[in-house]
């Protein structure tokens, strides 16, 4: 009878037992620890990454609230944005390998609570972003037709909960506050020809929603100068680039701007100098341009002030600043006291999000929206970790998720190796929590019936010759992803 056994040579037995004695040093007080992550976005994937490529004793379950995986990747990058989201692939190589395990549709907190988790789990990590917006504080801000940034880029991206937002887009001008890369992402979508949006993997309420659309001027105002944006080169290339689209941007301090334009690090001045030649330009030059967008800078919004009809907004009232200071990265706002009206029917606050807290018992900065934490050891709770934005805030982009993963990857590591949370008893891991889910009626998907869904959209993509056409209903989710086992 064949036996694989009879294959091994006594170096890969030594090599095998060697392994095993290091092990066993490295967990001494753990063995095989079992490690849970709440969230599937890029924080989570890219934490589970570093854990898997350098200890290979570790169990490790991934919690995610929708029966689909991918959190940012999936609802938050632009659907023309198709490059970025390719690290769904590295995500699926993690998911695939064996080493992890995908349970979605799990409310932490709800279906499961984080006390839960920590009795069943060695480590815990809670990777699950940013969910609540934050407000400008403002009068007007409840009126009908001011939107966040948060809402509108789920409701193009079919994220289930936003996909019957309302709003009334049949005016001509929308004003964006905020000049970070997603209001130039909600600008783009926004004044993008629909030959163009068709082609990705946009959703169709939303596509339809903007065909019919009579939005044609966009205004993206900001508090701070030329020399502050948040967005990248790369987002403002692609707004320049914009067919049938004319820009204004508007310059007020062109003399100190390119003063302090040599003393700016590379990144920071190819970005300026690229505004600074935009504004030049003469936009006769932009041929059938029927849409133009904006740049306002110096302005500080202080009233959304509503129509006569009552059904949109009618302007924001801003205040006009000045910047103070000697060093441009750190100048101060100061109210000239000058007020300005900027006519528009619909407003779109894109200014951050925060999140929220899984528990009373999780030490959170309401202020900050973010959980207490050193170095993404959560406070005052060994074994529990953070990752990417609930750790941080909405700041950076994937390439900087993948190191804040990594990164907490390894201070799991180095804790498990220290003994620093070890108990006495062996934790029970995923089968508890699974016994839990059946007994609450909870029905998790699995990867490979995740796959099943994919397959789906992908098909429903391709007779409107998109790569996908997204699912928004989450019961027809979790209905297609079951014909896994029919």
């Amino acid at each position: 009878m064949y036996s694989p056994f009879k294959m091994w040579n006594w170096t890969t037995i030594c090599a095998k037992k060697y392994a095993c004695l290091r092990t066993t040093i490295r967990f001494s007080s753990v063995a095989n620890p079992k490690v849970c992550i709440v969230g599937s976005g890029p924080a989570g994937f890219y934490t589970a990454q570093h854990l898997i490529k350098n200890e290979p004793n570790l169990e490790i379950d991934m919690f995610e609230k929708l029966p689909v995986p991918f959190g940012l990747v999936r609802y938050g990058v632009a659907p023309d944005h198709a490059d970025v989201k390719n690290v769904i692939n590295t995500f699926t190589s993690i998911a695939k390998s064996g080493r992890l395990q995908f349970i979605g549709n799990v409310t932490i907190g709800k279906d499961v609570t984080l006390n839960d988790l920590r009795t069943a789990y060695d480590v815990v990590v809670l990777a699950y972003g940013a969910a609540q917006d934050r407000w400008l504080g403002i009068p007007g801000e409840n009126l009908k037709n001011v939107v966040s940034a948060r809402k509108f880029v789920g409701w193009y991206n079919g994220l289930p909960e936003e996909s019957s937002l309302e709003f009334d887009s049949n005016v001509e001008t929308a004003v964006i506050i905020g000049q970070g890369n997603v209001a130039l992402d909600i600008a783009r979508i926004l004044l993008t020809p629909i030959e163009i949006l068709k082609k990705t993997d946009i959703a169709q309420h939303a596509l339809q929603a903007l065909k019919e659309s009579r939005i044609k001027n966009v205004k993206l105002v900001g508090r701070r100068g030329p020399l502050q944006v948040a967005f990248t080169i790369k987002e403002l290339r692609e707004m320049i680039k914009l067919p049938y689209v004319s820009n204004r941007i508007h310059i007020e301090d062109r003399d100190y701007i390119e003063a302090c334009i040599p003393k700016t690090p590379r990144p920071r001045r190819r970005l300026t100098e690229l505004m600074l030649q935009s504004a030049d330009t003469k936009q006769e030059e932009v041929k059938d341009s029927s849409k133009q967008w904006e740049l306002i800078f110096h302005r500080t919004p202080l009233e959304i002030v509503k129509s006569e009809n009552q059904r949109s907004v009618k302007n924001l009232v801003v205040g006009v600043n000045r910047l103070k200071g000697d060093n441009w990265e750190n100048l101060q706002i100061e109210d000239t006291g000058l007020r300005e009206r900027i006519p528009c029917g619909m407003i779109i606050k894109s200014i951050g999000y925060k999140s929220l807290p899984l528990s009373d018992e999780l030490p959170f900065d309401h202020i900050k929206g973010v959980i207490r934490q050193k170095e993404g050891r959560v406070e005052g709770m060994p074994g529990v970790f953070c990752s990417g934005w609930v750790a941080s805030g909405p700041v950076g982009v994937i390439a900087s998720t993948l190191q804040s993963g990594h990164d907490v990857g390894k201070r799991i590591l180095e804790d498990l190796r220290k003994g620093n949370f070890a108990t006495s008893t062996v934790k029970p891991g995923r089968d508890v929590i699974l016994s839990q889910l059946a007994a609450r009626g909870v029905e998790p998907v699995t990867f490979v019936e995740w796959e099943t869904l994919d397959n789906e959209e992908r098909e429903r993509g391709k007779n409107q010759e998109k790569p996908r056409e997204k699912i928004i209903d989450v019961k027809e989710m979790i209905d297609i992803a079951k014909k896994t086992q029919s």
